[in-house]
Order: C-alpha cells, then structure tokens, then sequence
C-alpha cells in the first residue's frame, strides 16, 4: 500500500529519481529563504552599526558655548547730602573736644572709629600738610574726640580721616583753645567824625570757670580821652585806661558776655583798639 506525503509537510518518503538531486514532486522552502535571512540580517547590522558610529561620534563632539557676556558693575548713586558733619563741643586752654556725626555708611559715607587731625594753618589743613595733634574717636557714629597737649589761645583747624583711611573731602574747619586769661575784649567802633568816636566794647568770659568780676585795659596811641562810659566804670592815668564791670554784669558764666560803651574825643579816629581782659 502506497502512502501520499501529507501536502505542506517537509518529509517526502519517496526517494528521489536517479540522476538528480531533487525529490520527487516537492522541494523544501528553507533551501532559499535561509540565505535571504541571513543577507537581511548582515545588511541590518552594517547600517545600524554606521548609526551607532555616528551618533556617538556627534555625542563625543561637545557643541562649543556662546562666549558669556560680562555682567556690567551696578552704579551706586549717593544721595546729594554731606556725608559727615562736625562742631566745636568744648574747649579748654589746652584741649578740643569735636563732636562728628556720620550720615552714611561706604561707599557714600565713612565707617567710625574716626581720626580727627588738627592743623595749624588752613593753607596745610587743606593739603593734610603737618598734622599737629591727632584723636581717634569710639566706635560710635554719632560721638566726639578731645585732643589734648595744645597750645593756649591757639586756632586750630581740623579734618577726618576714616577707619579705611579714607580722608573726608567736605569738613575743614577751626576751633580755638581757650586763653590763659579769664576773659577776652575786642572793640568795635561804631560811629565817627572829625573830632572823635563812639565804640562798644564786648567783654567774654574764655576761661574755665564763671567770673564775678572782669577788668579791661589798654593805651591810647594819640590823643585820645575818654568823654563817657556806660556799663564800666573808667579810670583814666595818661595814655592808660581801665574800665571794671558795673555793679550788674561783673558776673559772666562760661563763654558769657556783656558789654560796655565810650565815648572819645581825638584829632585822629584810629583803626582800631587793641585791649586786654582779666579777672
């Protein structure tokens, strides 16, 4: 009994016909496809290994960064105003004492212990020229400096320097140590004529310590004579005068003052009045 091959199947039980290498009737399909699969696959791999290549060779080429633009240094705008003032808070007849207060911190102001130089001149105040006598203040910024060891009777003029150093533009400015005596007279003429003057005279007390009693004197260069004097009493010996307090303004607190008056004949107005104050 013959068997049929069943259709589809690879196994073909009959034998193949002499003189040829097929079977008979059916030839298997891998003999042909095997060969195309293997061409894909070859093909695949060449094209995704050319890939792979150039996507890590664009990967290993970094792309190079635009160059960073600086960054420009913001302006600071100081408010239009001194950075620091300063005043005369207290003298004696060898020490100062300056009293500052800072407005603004750096860059537009200045950052305290401050430096106070003293100077003796205005001409070498401007050009921090010969400092004469230094103070460094507290740590405050609102405080003040004495200075000590200064000549009697003495204008002085003064500067800041800051803790940095940096010196201030704006304060320059005198102060005067108090004079050995107990009190200070400058006359000022007020009205003249041919024949004579009329001149006040103020009188302050420059000392440490209130007065209760003040005396002036001075000499006359011509022919000057006292006519009259209110609110002193005049005492007349040549070319020498002397005139004490009244009875109501002998008494002067510290850097107090008050006045006295003449009356003075002459042939010649002079220019001025040189005078002397004590207790």
């Amino acid at each position: 009994m013959t068997t049929s091959p069943v259709p589809g199947s690879l196994v073909d039980d009959r034998k193949p016909e002499r003189g040829t290498g097929n079977h008979l009737g059916h030839r298997c399909p891998w003999t042909t496809e095997v060969p195309m699969l293997r061409m894909f696959l070859a093909v695949t791999t060449l094209a995704l290994t050319a890939w792979t290549g150039t996507t890590v060779a664009a990967e290993a080429t970094p792309t190079p960064a635009p160059p960073a633009t600086p960054t420009p240094t913001p302006t600071i705008a100081c408010p239009p105003a001194l950075p620091i003032t300063a005043s005369v808070a207290g003298a004696t007849t060898t020490s100062l004492t300056i009293s500052y207060f800072i407005f603004f911190r750096p860059p537009c102001g200045y950052n305290p212990p401050m430096t106070v130089s003293l100077f003796t001149s205005r001409e070498d105040a401007q050009q921090w020229r010969a400092a004469v006598a230094e103070g460094v203040s507290g740590p405050d910024r609102n405080g003040s400096v004495t200075i000590d060891g200064l000549t009697p009777d003495t204008e002085y003029w003064y500067r800041f320097t800051d803790v940095e150093g940096r010196r201030d533009p704006y304060v320059i400015a005198s102060a005067r140590t108090a004079s050995l005596t107990s009190c200070r007279a400058t006359a000022t003429i007020d009205a003249q004529w041919g024949s004579g003057f009329v001149a006040t005279v103020t009188v302050r007390n420059t000392g440490t310590l209130p007065l209760d009693r003040w005396r002036v004197s001075w000499r006359w260069s011509g022919d000057e004579r006292v006519q009259t004097a209110w609110g002193g009493v005049a005492e007349t010996s040549g070319t020498d005068v002397t005139v004490t307090n009244a009875s109501y303004n002998g008494t002067l607190a510290l850097n107090g003052a008050t006045t006295f008056g003449l009356l003075v004949t002459t042939s010649a107005v002079p220019d001025g009045l040189t005078m002397s104050c004590a207790r």
